[in-house]
């Protein structure tokens, strides 16, 4: 036995009572344990630890016992002097096998002795498995992986290796203590079993992250395993440490190659670290830059992007009119004229898209009533308002406060979920507002750089049954929550309301956006529901049932990651519903550069919801063939009548070359006369339509309707047409920064600016 103690009275009371025992001792003081382990290896270790003096602390002692390679597996007991219950728990948290008090009776102190020699202590990671989780310890799963990877070439096919990370990890630990990692290690394994294949090996490390080793698949199929394996973690409600929770995974991946097993899991890991700043359940394969050997992909390219994007207007037209231009004319010299058959395309083309908009002001007349009433009791709720306060912290304050004068019986919780590059004094309002009503919670979002980010932190913190998704704008009307509840009850999952604009006489821009929101929210949205069987989220006043946004999350490499969470949430199953009638208030940009700049994310956006959706959407058994049109329509149709309406440049100018000029033609073709004046009265339907159906405070405005029925003929709708065309570009060349729409806290203070989020 050895006796770890400094010389003194508590050594030799210590020394008595063991040789009273029978048993036979040596020495060593803290800190020299190594030297006189080496001389006489001992079968078990007592500790003694009397502060004062030169004795080092407890936890220091414990270390240095641990860290000598016999020392980490031997049973080792501690004395204190005093045994209270803190110092108890410390002490085996250290690494203790025991703790008792130096003056413990000696039969006593001999019969924990013994007991510890017979069942001899072993660490978790010197065993093959967790005895706990059942999970292999790190050691163990490295020996595993490393096996895998020398398997012969032709006998293996590729696999992947991952490390699943929690999000929550710190502030569970912070709460509920260090048991927390292995108990969610447990729970993780759980799920993760379900993964196909027997052959799928689990293990985890101190640090409660999972390490999964996919064997023997290809980098896909390894991709979509582990995705189903985020999909289901966060779609489920944990017990840890007697606490519901929900949990983020956060996964890092890298496929099995020529590196060794260390290095493959710490790509893994660092491929897991990148994940964590998303939260958005995408499991993400390790790339050289995230560990900083290599720079990032693209930044070369950057400023050619940059001079690209700046002659997008020159490359629109090189594009959709001197390249047709071009072709018909060199088809023509060939002896095809095939001008006339592309001109009755695009009329068919303009008079579809116009038929389609009459369409929708039709059946949005008839469109789905609200539910009368719930068929549940109002249940919690939470309402999360996404924040980049550069940007929004003129307007934050008094959104915050028309969310805390709502009343809602159920309990109304409001998470401000922000990101901000460098305190603000917004902060401290927002604090004190905090101390003064507990509805509010403050969460920031260390690293954020989209709202998908802000979102995504939240939705595993809320404690509502139900969620509202609010911008830092929004100022929702009272009975919003109860309104949402009756439909939710219903058996819907997702409802979207009417967004609508109070700023509308700060400027021209203003009130043409507010005349078009009226016209998209009023009319459009319900209208196209009741048309196709879907609604969408609009990426605000929206409403989700707790448990489908968790498991969908928002993507923040998506523009418009609202309508990509609409189509995921669709193609599981949910229903989506539109209400005009569920209100709330937000504010529209004030300058054109502004409106300009938030149309062409929400352009590209929607054109890269179409390039991942469209043709998945269509081969979905999913999706009815009522829905499949819909999809065609809202996905597919929406992103080639930019390009379409803009062909009849080419043909016109064609036409011009080929009768000798403008005054040699026909303008005056009845049939062409006639679907010029269908196409024109579809915008007069539309806005006749959002005065019929718009908000009092709006319809009262009808000087605005009748301005924008003209501006939007003559102007606003090639506007957007070109934004389209622009955002197509963009898309194209890679060019993906987010930038946020800046808030103005009244009528007039928008400067009309631009910022990036960092």
């Amino acid at each position: 036995m050895l006796v770890v103690a400094v010389p003194g009275p508590g050594r030799e009371r210590l020394t008595q009572s063991l040789l009273s025992t029978g048993h036979q001792i040596g020495y060593a003081a803290p800190g020299a344990v190594e030297e006189q382990m080496l001389r006489t290896p001992p079968d078990v270790i007592v500790a003694l630890h009397e502060p004062g003096g030169h004795v080092p602390p407890a936890a220091e002692v414990i270390a240095g016992i641990r860290a000598v390679p016999a020392g980490g597996a031997l049973p080792l007991l501690v004395l204190v002097a005093d045994p209270a219950p803190d110092a108890v728990v410390d002490m085996l948290r250290y690494g203790a096998d025991d703790c008792l008090p130096a003056s413990c009776d000696p039969a006593e102190l001999a019969a924990r002795i013994d007991a510890k020699l017979r069942r001899v202590p072993v660490p978790v990671e010197k065993l093959l498995r967790d005895p706990r989780t059942g999970l292999y310890s790190r050691t163990h799963f490295l020996d595993e992986l490393d096996r895998e990877l020398r398997r012969p070439a032709l006998g293996r096919r590729a696999g992947a290796v991952a490390v699943v990370a929690v999000a929550e990890m710190q502030a569970l630990e912070a709460r509920l203590g260090h048991r927390v990692r292995r108990e969610v290690a447990e729970r993780l394994a759980g799920v993760a079993e379900r993964l196909d294949g027997a052959a799928v090996r689990l293990g985890w490390d101190e640090e409660g992250h999972l390490l999964v080793l996919v064997p023997g698949v290809d980098e896909d199929a390894a991709r979509r395993a582990l995705q189903d394996f985020a999909n289901a973690v966060a779609g489920t409600r944990f017990i840890v440490a007697d606490e519901n929770v929900r949990l983020t995974p956060a996964i890092g991946w890298t496929p099995l190659g020529d590196t060794g097993h260390r290095e493959a899991v710490r790509r893994a890991a660092d491929a897991s670290v990148e994940s964590m700043s998303h939260r958005d359940l995408l499991p993400v394969r390790y790339e050289p830059w995230m560990r900083g050997t290599a720079q990032r992909p693209g930044r070369l390219r950057t400023a050619v992007r940059a001079v690209l994007t700046a002659l997008s207007p020159v490359l629109v037209l090189v594009i959709g009119v001197g390249v047709p231009l071009a072709l018909y004319m060199e088809l023509y010299a060939l002896g095809w004229d095939v001008v006339g058959v592309v001109y009755w395309a695009v009329v068919a083309g303009l008079l579809t898209s116009a038929a389609l908009i009459v369409l929708e002001c039709v059946f949005s007349l008839d469109a789905v009533a609200r539910p009368e009433r719930p068929t549940q009791p109002y249940p919690p709720a939470s309402a999360v308002i996404a924040a980049y306060l550069p940007n929004e912290a003129a307007t934050i304050v008094d959104t915050v406060e028309s969310f805390l004068a709502l009343e809602y019986p159920g309990g109304l919780e409001i998470v401000l979920a922000y990101n901000t590059p460098h305190p603000l004094p917004v902060e401290d309002t927002l604090r004190d507002m905090a101390r003064r009503d507990p509805r509010l919670v403050l969460l920031p979002v260390q690293g954020s750089t989209s709202k998908a980010q802000n979102v995504n932190a939240a939705v595993t913190r809320v404690h509502g049954e139900i969620v509202g998704v609010f911008d830092a704008d929004h100022h929702p009307a009272p009975g919003a929550f109860q309104q949402a509840w009756h439909w939710l009850s219903n058996g819907y999952d997702v409802v979207q309301g009417h967004c609508v604009i109070r700023n509308g006489a700060s400027s021209w821009v203003s009130r043409l956006v507010a005349v078009e929101f009226e016209a998209i929210y009023a009319v459009s949205h319900p209208g196209r529901t009741r048309l196709y069987g879907f609604g969408v989220f609009g990426g605000s006043n929206g409403f989700w049932r707790t448990d489908v946004l968790a498991r969908t999350r928002m993507h923040g490499s998506m523009l418009t990651e609202d309508i990509d969470s609409t189509m995921r949430a669709l193609g599981e199953g949910a229903r989506f519903a539109v209400d005009r009638s569920l209100v709330s208030r937000e504010l529209a940009p004030t300058m054109l550069g502004s409106l300009w700049n938030q149309r062409s994310r929400w352009a590209q956006g929607w054109l890269q919801v179409s390039l991942k959706y469209l043709w998945r959407g269509l081969r979905s058994p999913s999706f009815t063939r009522r829905q499949k049109l819909g999809l065609f329509v809202l996905l597919g149709w929406r992103e080639v009548q930019p390009w379409l309406t803009l062909q009849i440049l080419p043909v016109l100018l064609f036409s011009m070359w080929r009768e000798g000029g403008p005054l040699a033609m026909d303008w005056a073709v009845p049939v062409c006369v006639l679907a010029m004046l269908f196409t024109l009265s579809a915008g007069v339907v539309q806005a006749v339509f959002a005065w019929r159906l718009a908000v009092p405070e709006l319809r009262r405005r009808r000087r605005w309707f009748w301005s924008y029925l003209l501006v939007s003929t003559v102007f606003y709708s090639h506007f957007k047409n070109m934004v389209a065309r622009h955002a197509h570009l963009k898309e194209a060349l890679g060019e993906r920064q987010w930038r946020v729409t800046p808030r103005a806290a009244e009528a007039g203070a928008a400067d009309g600016r631009e910022v990036s989020a960092p």
